[in-house]
């Protein structure tokens, strides 16, 4: 029988079968690690250095002197970091719309400055009252009145003659739960000054603090909010030589001067433009109240125009300012306003040109002082109860820039 040669095909397939390194196999190559790859290195220390970055500002935005809750301070630090779209995307997810019908949660009857007023008109002249007594009641823009809707009270005083009046008015029939406060300030007793705020403006030589000190108390009368921030303000800042954005013709503008008296108009426009007797200048958006009347741009393109409100709804609290014809300074503010409805809070205070300032509950409010135990640390209050901040807020330092106002 023929039996097959060693060497032949059979044991040399049976060897290559068994797949050994003689038989010229090559085994697969193992595979580095993700982590051992040089682009995984790099991306995740380039990740990390991002994380570090990016962990130190918003550590620095919550820690940092200003106030505020935490969601505000993340708001604030969103904003300023390109994140805006992301901020008014969450606001809309929580938005709430403005409850219709009901009345309000407090009452607005209050003492009114009526007795005030008959003590002025008793001990002095005609003329003497008209200058320093109460407005007119203020009729209400809901229908039938509530109790005290629309009287006015004493809220500070300055050398026993009253210098601030407040009342209470509600914008609306359809929201007639919400109550908008109203401030008439006289020029005449008072005297205004802008502050810088720790973030906006920010750090600069603005030679003024973000904060009522202990020292400066003394003669405080009033505090309330500033306009939008500045970099979306439509205009821009200035105090004591010093500016942050740029001041833009045309923009509604709240002008400082060095006596303490304050100017509102467009900027540009009758006669309020930069002098050696300038202190500050703010300015936000449009005038919404011109010669007394209000504009049709007031009801178009709410949300990129006015503000980017929560969940971009047309109703939520809104603050303005605004000048009389006899020079008194009215500022309101108040929850589920749209802005047709802020203009005619102010011109029914009798505001011949006014503007917005700042939107949303977290920003906005108004605060009047009584002297309390002493002259040199005057109790504050607020003007509406349902305001978000405390009265407080600006003894300590404000992330935004304020209004102080101060007795003559």
């Amino acid at each position: 029988m023929h039996r097959p040669s060693p060497s032949g095909p059979g044991p040399a397939i049976a060897r290559r079968g068994r797949g050994g390194p003689e038989a010229g196999d090559i085994r697969p190559r193992k595979r580095p690690r993700l982590r051992d790859r040089l682009w995984a290195r790099i991306t995740a220390a380039l990740l990390a250095v991002f994380l570090i970055i990016v962990g130190w500002s918003v550590g620095h935005a919550l820690t940092m002197p200003g106030g505020g809750s935490i969601s505000e301070r993340l708001a604030e630090w969103a904003r300023g970091h390109y994140l805006g779209p992301v901020v008014t995307f969450g606001e809309w997810l929580t938005y709430q719309a403005p409850q219709k019908g009901g009345k309000p949660s407090f009452s607005l009857a209050a003492p009114s400055a009526a007795a005030a007023a008959k003590r002025l008109k008793d001990a002095q002249a005609d003329k003497f009252a008209a200058l320093y007594g109460p407005p007119a009641t203020l009729h209400s823009l809901a229908g039938k009145p509530l109790k005290g809707e629309g009287v006015w009270r004493v809220l500070a005083s300055v050398n026993g003659t009253p210098a601030i009046y407040g009342t209470y008015l509600r914008a609306s029939s359809v929201y007639s739960s919400y109550v908008a406060g109203i401030a008439s300030m006289n020029q005449r007793l008072l005297k205004f000054q802008l502050r810088p705020g720790t973030e906006d403006p920010g750090p600069g030589h603005w030679k003024a603090s973000p904060e009522i000190t202990p020292n400066t108390r003394r003669g405080l009368e009033a505090t309330f909010n500033s306009g939008f921030k500045i970099n979306v303000s439509g205009g821009g800042f200035y105090l004591n030589g010093a500016s942050a954005g740029t001041l833009a013709k045309g923009a509604a503008t709240v002008v400082y001067y060095k006596d303490g008296h304050v100017a509102i108009g467009a900027w540009g426009q009758g006669g309020l433009r930069m002098t050696s007797d300038v202190a500050g200048v703010r300015q936000n958006l449009r005038p919404i109240v011109v010669d007394g009347k209000i504009p049709a741009s007031v009801d178009n393109n709410v949300t990129t125009s006015w503000g980017a409100t929560l969940g971009g709804g047309y109703y939520v609290w809104r603050s303005g300012i605004g000048i009389t014809r006899d020079g008194r300074v009215i500022f309101v503010y108040g929850p589920a306003l749209n802005v047709r409805e802020l203009a005619q809070l102010l011109k029914a205070a009798g505001v011949v040109t006014g503007m917005e300032l700042d939107i949303n509950p977290d920003w906005m409010s108004y605060e009047y002082y009584t002297p309390g135990h002493h002259p040199s640390n005057p109790t504050p209050k607020n003007l509406l109860p349902t305001q978000m901040q405390p009265a407080n807020r600006y003894y300590s330092p404000a992330s935004r820039d304020f209004t102080a106002v101060y007795a003559r």
